[in-house]
């Protein structure tokens, strides 16, 4: 089974700019799946609104082969959506955001303080812990925003351009975390301007422009024997 089935998603805003326009794509587990496009052709709508925070006109998102309309709450249980700006509670510290997204998934003490403690090391993030995220920088937040969302181990990752702020080393670590998570059957949809990491980390890539799918399928049938960069560019001059 498919862990998202995206059929005909429509969007449209003021009832004139179609943003997303019958767009349909399948991810399955393992996929590391690169959502590419230039700004505005609708990448960040369509992952909010697989991630269920966002109405669409049409068309129908299965999470684990459940309905988003029918059942937004179990589908959410299943995903982690990490935007590119992520807004989080500043009046929290980095361990109470922590405890409050365990809350929410209800994740056992015991597993919640392991799932952590683990990603805090990764990231480098242990020693903020107990600061404000008021006093995070841009970096420091996304960071937290992604440990929140591996804490509860989802089946569906849901990146808006997840590497931008963070250090080189973080790019590396979280990179790894991905590709772990996908050898256990989960998968990844993300959106990126940076296409080299997308070649190199992703087994599958969609292509949008204009509301529209142009391309989408494993990496190597999709670009052939051209760069990414090199057949991003070349669809993106064909009208």
């Amino acid at each position: 089974m498919s862990i998202l089935s995206i059929d005909g998603l429509t969007k449209s805003y003021g009832g004139k700019v179609r943003a997303v326009d019958q767009l349909s794509l399948t991810v399955e587990p393992g996929d590391i799946f690169g959502f590419i496009g230039k700004n505005g052709a609708g990448k960040t709508t369509t992952l909010r609104a697989v991630a269920g925070i966002l109405r669409y006109d049409m068309g129908e998102i299965l999470i684990d082969g459940v309905s988003l309309k029918d059942e937004p709450v179990l589908c959410k249980q299943k995903l982690a959506y990490i935007p590119d700006n992520p807004d989080l509670y500043e009046f929290m510290t980095g361990r109470q955001y922590l405890d409050f997204m365990a809350d929410i998934f209800r994740i056992p003490k015991q597993a919640r303080l392991e799932r952590s403690e683990h990603y805090l090391k990764a990231l480098d993030l242990g020693d903020r812990v107990q600061d404000l995220i008021s006093s995070y920088s841009h970096g420091m937040k996304q960071k937290l925003a992604m440990i929140g969302g591996f804490i509860h181990e989802p089946l569906l990752f849901l990146m808006d351009e997840p590497f931008v702020g963070l250090d080189p080393e973080a790019v590396v670590k979280v990179r790894q975390i991905i590709k772990d998570f996908c050898k256990r059957g989960s998968a990844v949809l993300f959106s990126t301007h940076v296409l080299e990491v997308a070649q190199k980390l992703c087994n599958k890539v969609a292509i949008i422009k204009e509301g529209s799918l142009i391309a989408a399928g494993d990496m190597d049938a999709v670009r052939g024997k051209k760069s990414l960069e090199d057949y991003f560019l070349e669809a993106m001059a064909h009208e």
